[in-house]
């Protein structure tokens, strides 16, 4: 980073030395993606999505998918907004392709 970095600033103290300080820039908000149960979707399904959609290996994607299974939803993955959204948008197309009801939504971390 050099001295004309916009998050720098120059700042002069009582004695007349120049120094510089740093702005913090914010984190981007964070979002959990959330898959919800239903009576049609197959357990194999759900694990699909999750491997191929959230890049989850076969036992974290089989743990998400029990997951589903017994509390009605589970949490796929944790991204900033644009790509949660792009995510469940995924969900969707893929769960249409294949004939099953599978939804995804989105909630504040």
């Amino acid at each position: 980073m050099g001295a004309s970095d916009s998050r720098l600033g120059d700042i002069q103290d009582e004695s007349g030395v120049a120094t510089q300080t740093r702005t913090r820039v914010a984190r981007p908000k964070r979002y959990k993606v959330l898959l919800y149960n239903d009576d049609y979707t197959s357990m194999e399904f759900v694990t699909h999505v999750l491997e191929r959609i959230f890049g989850k290996s076969p036992s974290e994607a089989t743990a998400i998918m029990l997951a589903v299974h017994r509390a009605g939803q589970g949490v796929a993955g944790v991204y900033i907004l644009e790509v949660a959204e792009t995510k469940v948008a995924r969900v969707h197309q893929l769960a249409e392709k294949r004939g099953f009801p599978l939804r995804a939504g989105l909630e504040d971390e």
